[in-house]
């Protein structure tokens, strides 16, 4: 029987790159399921700006993120990518975190190697824990999986910032080596430096494409030659969807046509999901029937 997790293996398991925009909330997930791709990813970043109006600097707590996986896997069926962040905690609370999203229906969960509170890993002022903190996360959400969450592990790690590239592939290396089933060094500084991750470190990598970021915005094609299985693209619908409604925030405020920038009333409600609900709880109408 299919489950999110053995979806996103079997995606992984093909020779390409999976293009990965970023959802914050059911309804972004569904506009990019609508959009037909194949998996997405929940930002940390986005989700906290969008839940609690604050900066990914470690703010929201686990069960507000946990919150936000449920109501983002109610609403899509492709395999959805959960942030896990530092685990919340020690390596017990990675357990919890592991099989609380695995419950929850996320196919994977990212889990850092920054120093708590994390930061988003473009903005200054993170660190990272010792190798030793690093690995018993990794060590503890892999014992996880053991005891029976159906979920897939994402190790990050953010050393590449104080500690240089090669300390950050000898962590992912040895995140692989205790059971994490994709990679993620982030930000890389050069084209580069992306080959060199992807040429020393096995298994699916991850690219992380923050636009005005440290990583270099390559196109597709140039992520797919260099190796990696995943491109996530974190800001991309919220920093469209943030600078469309301060625009027409501007010319409702001015008293101007606003109509040219908005989805029409018809395709809206199409999206969401009205004509889907009308269609089905027509079967239920028995009175009309009778």
């Amino acid at each position: 029987m299919s489950s999110p997790a053995t979806d996103l293996r079997a995606l992984l398991n093909q020779d390409r790159l999976h293009v990965m925009p970023c959802c914050f909330d059911a309804l972004s997930a569904k506009l990019i399921e609508q959009g037909k791709f194949g998996v997405t990813f929940m930002s940390g970043f986005a989700t906290s700006a969008a839940r609690i109006g604050q900066p990914d600097l470690g703010l929201m707590s686990y069960a507000e993120v946990l919150d936000q996986v449920r109501n983002i896997t109610d609403a899509v069926s492709i395999p959805l990518i959960a942030d896990g962040d530092t685990g919340y905690g020690n390596a017990m609370n990675v357990r919890r975190t592991v099989h609380g999203f695995a419950k929850a229906g996320a196919a994977a969960v990212m889990i850092e190697d920054q120093l708590a509170p994390k930061r988003c890993g473009h903005t200054p002022g993170k660190a990272v824990v010792s190798r030793a903190e690093a690995f018993d996360r990794i060590r503890a959400a892999n014992d996880a999986r053991t005891e029976g969450a159906d979920i897939l592990i994402l190790a990050r790690t953010d050393a590449r910032h104080d500690h240089g590239l090669a300390e950050a592939i000898d962590r992912a290396a040895r995140f692989k080596e205790l059971g994490a089933d994709i990679l993620f060094v982030e930000a890389p500084k050069t084209v580069e430096e992306m080959h060199t991750i992807c040429r020393e470190l096995p298994g699916p990598k991850m690219a992380n494409i923050v636009e005005g970021g440290e990583t270099p915005d390559l196109s597709h094609r140039e992520l797919q030659d260099i190796g990696f299985s995943l491109a996530a693209y974190p800001l991309t619908l919220m920093a469209s969807a943030m600078k469309a409604m301060a625009a027409t925030l501007e010319k409702l405020k001015a008293d101007m046509d606003r109509t040219p920038d908005l989805m029409s009333f018809s395709e809206l409600r199409d999206r969401i999901g009205f004509n889907d609900y009308y269609e089905t709880s027509a079967r239920y109408e028995t009175s009309k029937r009778e």
